[in-house]
This record gives structure tokens, C-alpha cells and sequence, in this order.
């Protein structure tokens, strides 16, 4: 084992080594390059007669940076000179040409938010061949298959962090196809299509799942149970890894020996298998990974020579981190490498441990599951700030169905494009396996405490790592074993206690919920038993729904559009669906979008000075200070923030301030006319653009921000935080806490979320 991990310091290096270098200027890294170049050939040197041996070892790690960094530095070059980054250091808007790298995602945060991975090719008549991010909100940018050339209308920026990305544009409309995909691409999209096809008949969850786990295609997974898959630890199951190409290669090859072809003709016909398994799922960053590892293995079985995991883990990550530096970044990858490392060092030990105590084939689960959850902790504190308490009980409990999903899955998907009924009685089948899995998915996530809260970050990653260092020491000593257990049941027997005596959801005496919409508004006033002020609807009519069913609300009297964008506006037929809406309240300068989302309900538009009575909840109507012609699309994105309507509610000991989105200029213009409030809605989803005295004259104790995890805009901007925090405002974020409610209390207010 000693020997193994001397052979992954070289591969480390490379990573960690590109990790740094991407966000470094070129100069840098070729000076961190020529540096450790000196440092490997001073090591390697020969030596005279009777002299130390060479350290090889570390002369490779050294070796291995440098090429990292060379590689980096001259890819960083390339992309960072002519055209394409010149007018995104000008902000400035193009037309190109581009082909498609990446198949088209939607953003988890803003359901109408769609990123592509592209390559320019011209600009303003000039050949080049740089790699861009688009950004876009047409949907027909779903329909792009890659190696699809498309022409497009954007807006140029700087990418942040990235210097092997040559820019961000930020997209018009629809592309303009110039050209099909690939024969390649196009027989691959068939495949997928066939599968969806095959799978049409399902219930909703299983037709979006059983595609994802069989080749990648996560297009059609309902929001809500993507996130009840992140919750219960079981995202690796709708990502194509190497779980899936072992399951693949494993079948290929038995198949094989059934059919008498020996072991030097079934590895070829595995590694045809794997191309084509490639092809089809997209050539992502776990699948890179297993890709090699599967290559090394089957070199392994073709030449008899016993394979060794961790050398074949250490060589996969040194070969794709040299040939793409961009994955050292990539989270994908630094799952699916740290869950494989997981397995291949921590697992084994376990399993020996747990056979002694439990029967063979479940102790083989279960250190599988724990070794994998522990070894990629660390990595998703960094991304989500919680830890993950079932997900090991959820593995565990999915992990008997996953093989039969994949294979019969697979199956469909080779029969599917030749012959579509006996791929949908595979379907079905495999339907049911996906079906357990969704289940443990749904029930685990809606455990009570199924994460708790961690610090987000590095600092996350290290305090969790120190935390599990600190365990372990503790489990050497018998008498702390004694002490931690009954320090462990203490807390669990609390828990339990707090758990029956809490009020549940929502909370008694709620005047105020901000729901968890992802990037987007939607919040709730309370007018009475079933009723509700909803001011805002998020992107996405799902979640609205589902979080006024979850308040019990039936009657709507008033429902209030601040303004026309679609992260506001969008879920509007959710707060509609088996509810009555009476009124619609609009912006005076509405493109008329929220009426025609919300048609047959009265509409009017809000006026500067105007009240509303709803029981014992009043609304004043304090913004917009000017009328002017309506919004257009033409407008930009801030001339449409600033005609928000902007509120001022208040109820029995409670009040707040609702600010829409309105920007820095349209804040300063309000700084004056606000009114102190105990709860301020943060506008524009805590961006940067914010006025000091705006946010000041507020003088309210508790700020709500409602945000999208992982949003592609960087909200909330830690400028804003951190003038919150320096009013000394409490700062609640539905990305981390979902829906907030507010109370009041005998001594003022306070906030209770839902999670």
C-alpha cells in the first residue's frame, strides 16, 4: 500500500498543481513551470558512485507539476489573446459562430436559465477557436446536440477565475443553426431519444431517472426530486461513473465467456463497448474518469497481469489532468476520483472488520457505502455547507436495485433504436428498480435532520476532516468509545425530544414566509386561516405550489407582481393551480406578461401612496416613484429591476420591508422615504448593486434573502453580506435554510425554517 501511494504523489501534484495554476496569470505559471522543471532535473541528476540514490519519486512529483503547468500556462495563453477575450474585457456585443462542445444545461438555480459549452469560431468575419460559456434563456437552446454550429447574438464578458475559458457571453435569443451534428453525435442522440421513447410509459420520477442513470440524460428529473436525491447522498446515481461502465464492462466480458471467446478476445470487444458507452453518455468528467481506469484494467486482464486499482486511479487522473487541465476544477471530477480512492483504500479494511460481526455479503455493502459517503464528505461540505447524515442507510438500502436498472436499462437503450416495443417491456423492469431507488431518494431526504449544517468552503473541509481526525482518536480509547456513546445518545435522545414537541410546519402565528424557490422571489403574507398577500411566484410554477400547499393556503385575495422578469413572474400558474386568486397587482409600467400568465383575474397596476386592507394585514405601496412607457424586451436587465413595486407590509407586531429587485439607483432615489421595519426583503437576491443608506433606513433586525443554491450570478455578493453584517442585521437564505417564516414573539420577532 506504501508502495501504491508513492505512486499517487506524482498524479496529486499534477492536479493540484493545474488546480492553482487555471486561476493564476500565464506568467506565473511558466515561472511555477521552469521552477519545478530545475527542481526535477537538480533531483534526477545522476549521482557519482557510493552517493545517495536518487529520490525518483520526488523527482517525478516535481516532473509532473511542471508539465501540469506548462500545460496550463500555454493553454491559459492561447485562450487568453485575441478577439473573442478583447471584447469581453470590453463588455462589448458580437455576433459569432460557434460550435457546441457540451449538451445544453439548465440551471439548478433558475429553472430558465440555460448553459452551453461551445467553442467560437468566428467573430467579426476572424477565424479562431477559443472555448466560451454560453449563457441563454431561449429554450431552444435544448434542442443543440454537440458538434452542432450555431451562429449567435451576445454580450462578451470576463470569465471569473477561469483563464482557460476565453469568455462568457451572455445570449439573445435562439441560436441560428448553420449545421447538423456529426454522424457520430447525431447516431448518439438517437440512442438517447430511442431511450426516452422507451421510457415514455413510466411514472414521471422513474422516465426522468432511469435515462440518467443509463447514459447521462438528466433532462427530464422533476426539480424536486433531483434535490431529494442530493439530500439522501444518491446524486452519484444520476450521473453516468465508473459504478455504470463496471456494470457495462462486467456484462460484455461475462458475456464473452458464455459465448467461448476466451480472455484475449472479450477485453477488445469490452473496450468497443466502452467507446461506444462514451460516445452515448457524453464525455463528462467521471466518465473520463472510469474511461481510463476501465482502459488500464482491460490492458490488465488482456496482457494476465493482475490490475491494481490505485495505480490505475493515480494514472487516469495524471492523463486527463495533463491532456485537460479544466477538469483539476471540475467538482464532477474531484467526486468521482476522492469516491473511487474511497473504495479502493478505505473500503477493504472495513469490509475485514465488519465480516467478523456481520454476514459477508452486507458487510461488503456497507463498508462500500460508508468508504465511499466518507471519502467525498469533505468535497460536498465545500459545495453545500451540510453533512450528510442518512446517506450511507440510503446507498446502502438503493445499492441492491442499481445493477438491475443499469443492465435492463442498458439493454433498452441498445434495443430501443431498432425496435421500440420489446425496448419498453425492458423498460419496465428496470422501471421498478429505479422506482426503489426513488423511494429511498423520497424517504430518507424527508428524514427529520437527513443533513445538518456545516460551514461551507475549504474551512468546512478542513473543520470536517479535523472532526473525523478527532473520532478517530477518540474510538482508540475504550473508556472515550463509552463517553462519545453516551454522549451520542444524549444528544440523538434530545433530538427526538425537540423533534415531538416542535410545532411542525408551519409554525403557529406565522406572518411571513419566504419560500424556497431557487433563484427567484415568492413571498407569503398571512391573511387569515387559508389565506395569503403572495408577493412574487419564483421561476418554476412547482415549487410555489408546493410551498403554499405546504402553508395551507386555498384563497389568494391579492397576488402582487413586482415586476416582468421570469424569475419572478414564471411560477405564476403554480400560486393558481386549485386555488382562487382574486386580484392581480402589477407594476404600472408591466409588459403585460404577469396578466396574460394570470388571465381572467383582475389586473391594475400599483401607485406610489396606494393601501391595501387584506383582515389585519396592510400593504403600502411606496415604489415605483415614476411612471414611463411600458418594458419592453429591448430594456436592460437593471431599467426592469428598478420599476419593481416596492412594499411596505405590516400586521400585529410585524412588519417588513418587500423590495423587489430594485438596484443602487432606484434605492437611493427610496433612501429617504423608508420607513424603520423589523424584516427586510434584501433586494435583487443580495446582489452587489446596493445603496448603504437604503439598506440602513430599514434599521430591521432580520434580512431575508432569496436566492438559488449555487446560482450562476454570484448572489449573494459578499459586498452585500458583509454591509448587512456591519448593520448588524441577522441574514437568513433560503439556499441554505428553504422556506423561512417569520413570528412574532413576546420580545420582538423571530424566524423558524422549515429545514
Amino acid at each position: 500500500m506504501i508502495h501504491d501511494l508513492r505512486l499517487v504523489l506524482p498524479a496529486l501534484a499534477a492536479w493540484l498543481t493545474a488546480a492553482v495554476a487555471i486561476g493564476v496569470a500565464p506568467a506565473v505559471s511558466y515561472t511555477l513551470a521552469a521552477a519545478a522543471a530545475v527542481a526535477a532535473l537538480v533531483v534526477l541528476a545522476p549521482r557519482r558512485a557510493g552517493t545517495a540514490p536518487r529520490p525518483l519519486i520526488a523527482g517525478a512529483v516535481l516532473a509532473c507539476a511542471a508539465a501540469s503547468a506548462i500545460g496550463v500556462a500555454l493553454r491559459a495563453t492561447a485562450v487568453g489573446t485575441g478577439p473573442v477575450p478583447d471584447l469581453a474585457r470590453a463588455g462589448r456585443t458580437a455576433t459569432a459562430e460557434a460550435v457546441v462542445t457540451g449538451d445544453p444545461q439548465v440551471s439548478r438555480s433558475s429553472r430558465r436559465t440555460i448553459t452551453v459549452r461551445a467553442r467560437v469560431e468566428t467573430v467579426r468575419r476572424t477565424d479562431v477557436r477559443v472555448p466560451v460559456l454560453l449563457i441563454a434563456h431561449d429554450r431552444r437552446w435544448l434542442d443543440l446536440v454537440p458538434s452542432q454550429r450555431v451562429r449567435f447574438a451576445g454580450r462578451f464578458r470576463e470569465p471569473r477565475g477561469d483563464r482557460l475559458l476565453a469568455a462568457v457571453a451572455l445570449v439573445r435569443g435562439a441560436p441560428s443553426v448553420l449545421s447538423p451534428p456529426s454522424g457520430v453525435q447525431r447516431a448518439a442522440e438517437t440512442v438517447r431519444a430511442r431511450l426516452r421513447a422507451a421510457t415514455d410509459d413510466l411514472p414521471p420520477g422513474q422516465r426522468g431517472v432511469l435515462p440518467a442513470m443509463v447514459v447521462g440524460d438528466t433532462s427530464r428529473i422533476p426539480p424536486d426530486l433531483a434535490d431529494d436525491f442530493r439530500t439522501a447522498g444518491l446524486t452519484h446515481l444520476l450521473v453516468v461513473s465508473g459504478a455504470n461502465l463496471a456494470i457495462v464492462i462486467g456484462a460484455v466480458v461475462g458475456l464473452c465467456r458464455l459465448a467461448g471467446l476466451g480472455r484475449r478476445r472479450a477485453p477488445p470487444l469490452a473496450a468497443l463497448a466502452v467507446c461506444a458507452f462514451v460516445v452515448v453518455a457524453r464525455p463528462e468528467p467521471s466518465v473520463l474518469r472510469a474511461t481510463v481506469m476501465g482502459v488500464v484494467g482491460l490492458l490488465a486482464l488482456f496482457t494476465g497481469r493482475r490490475r491494481q486499482g490505485l495505480p490505475a486511479l493515480a494514472a487516469a487522473v495524471l492523463l486527463l489532468v495533463l491532456i485537460d487541465p479544466a477538469l483539476a476544477r471540475s467538482y464532477g471530477f474531484a467526486l468521482s476520483v476522492t469516491a473511487t480512492a474511497g473504495l479502493l483504500v478505505l473500503a477493504p479494511p472495513w469490509r475485514d472488520r465488519l465480516a467478523r460481526r456481520l454476514p459477508g455479503p452486507l458487510a461488503d455493502a456497507l463498508a462500500v457505502a460508508a468508504a465511499a459517503q466518507t471519502a467525498v464528505a469533505p468535497i460536498l461540505v465545500m459545495l453545500s455547507g451540510e453533512v450528510g447524515v442518512v446517506s450511507v442507510f440510503a446507498n446502502l438500502l438503493a445499492a441492491p436495485a442499481v445493477a438491475p436498472a443499469t443492465l435492463l436499462g442498458a439493454l433498452a437503450a441498445v434495443i430501443a433504436p431498432f425496435w421500440l416495443p420489446p425496448a419498453r417491456l425492458l423498460a419496465r423492469p428496470a422501471g421498478l428498480a429505479v422506482g426503489w431507488i426513488i423511494g429511498i431518494a423520497r424517504v430518507t431526504a424527508e428524514l427529520p435532520y437527513a443533513t445538518v449544517p456545516w460551514l461551507a468552503g475549504g474551512l468546512g473541509a478542513l473543520t470536517l476532516l479535523a472532526a473525523a481526525g478527532a473520532v478517530l482518536l477518540v474510538l482508540r480509547s475504550a473508556r472515550m468509545r463509552l463517553l462519545l456513546a453516551a454522549l451520542l445518545t444524549g444528544i440523538l435522545l434530545a433530538v427526538i425530544a425537540l423533534r415531538a414537541t416542535a410545532p411542525g410546519w408551519p409554525p403557529p402565528g406565522w406572518r411571513l414566509v419566504a419560500c424556497d424557490v431557487g433563484q427567484g422571489d415568492a413571498v407569503v403574507l398571512s391573511a387569515g386561516p387559508g389565506r395569503a398577500v403572495v408577493v412574487d411566484t419564483g421561476p418554476d410554477p412547482g415549487a410555489v405550489d408546493a410551498c403554499l400547499d405546504r402553508l395551507r393556503i386555498s384563497d389568494v385575495p391579492l397576488l402582487v407582481i413586482t415586476h416582468p422578469h421570469a424569475d419572478h413572474v414564471d411560477g405564476t400558474p403554480g400560486v393558481r393551480a386549485g386555488r382562487t386568486v382574486r386580484r392581480v397587482l402589477t407594476t404600472p409600467r408591466t409588459s403585460g406578461r404577469a396578466g396574460r400568465l394570470a388571465r381572467g383575474v383582475p389586473a391594475r397596476p400599483a401607485l406610489t401612496g396606494q393601501r391595501w386592507s387584506v383582515g389585519d394585514l396592510t400593504l403600502a405601496v411606496i415604489a415605483p416613484l415614476a411612471t414611463g412607457p411600458p418594458l419592453s424586451r429591448a430594456d436592460d436587465g437593471s431599467t426592469i429591476n428598478n420599476a419593481s413595486i416596492v412594499l411596505v407590509a405590516r400586521s400585529p407586531g410585524f412588519s417588513a420591508l418587500l423590495a423587489g429587485d430594485i438596484e443602487a439607483d432606484a434605492q437611493r432615489a427610496l433612501a429617504g422615504s423608508v420607513p424603520p421595519v423589523q424584516v427586510l426583503k434584501v433586494p435583487h437576491h443580495g446582489s452587489r448593486s446596493q445603496d448603504a443608506r437604503f439598506l440602513a433606513a430599514a434599521r430591521a433586525s432580520i434580512a431575508l434573502i432569496s436566492v438559488g443554491r449555487d446560482n450562476d450570478y454570484g448572489h449573494p455578493s459578499p459586498t452585500t453580506l458583509d454591509l448587512l453584517r456591519h448593520l448588524h442585521v441577522r441574514i437568513h437564505r433560503t439556499d441554505r435554510e428553504g422556506d423561512i417564516a417569520v413570528i412574532p414573539t413576546s420580545t420582538g420577532i423571530a424566524t423558524v425554517s422549515r429545514k
